[in-house]
């Protein structure tokens, strides 16, 4: 997605949660890897999980908050920065102050409060598709949909049953 593009939604009246997805890293790349980006009256924030864990001033063991620009994609390389994957929106939901949009809004900005895995990553999960499904999963009237190749999205349902 190009930048204007994105920007071209952004309105400052409202609040807004996106969904993005693209390939993961190399040998990964078969695999989906999503993030959300919040908006909340024109103020734009990146929540992901990362297979990194670092000492990122806004991070809490594997999850990051603008670790990244907001569309970016992740480095096809880890860690070469130089060549990053397009991003691609699955999705998006707007309101305002009564809203589900502002609800999830908030949900996901309590991210380091409810995620139960900020300090567990493996590739089958949890993972960043564990972390976006989990949002998801409170959040029904959302209707989009990770994609089939979002290995550990189902990682919440095998531990609740």
């Amino acid at each position: 997605m190009k930048i204007k593009d994105f920007q071209k939604l952004i309105k400052t009246d409202k609040y807004q949660v996106f969904l993005f997805v693209f390939p993961c890293n190399i040998p990964f790349s078969f695999a989906a890897y999503p993030w959300f980006v919040c908006v909340k009256k024109g103020k734009i924030s990146r929540w992901d999980v990362l297979f990194r864990k670092s000492k990122y001033k806004l991070s809490w063991g594997h999850l990051y908050l603008n670790y990244f620009p907001c569309f970016s994609g992740i480095e096809i390389i880890p860690f070469y920065k130089r060549y990053c994957w397009k991003a691609k929106m699955i999705g998006y939901i707007e309101g305002d102050e009564k809203s589900v949009a502002k609800r999830m809004l908030d949900f996901i900005e309590n991210s380091k409060e409810n995620h139960p895995f900020c300090d567990k990553y493996f590739p089958t999960g949890p993972n960043s598709n564990t972390y976006v499904q989990n949002i998801l999963n409170h959040f029904p009237k959302f209707k989009f949909k990770l994609p089939w190749n979002a290995f550990g999205k189902e990682y919440n349902m095998k531990i609740n049953n």
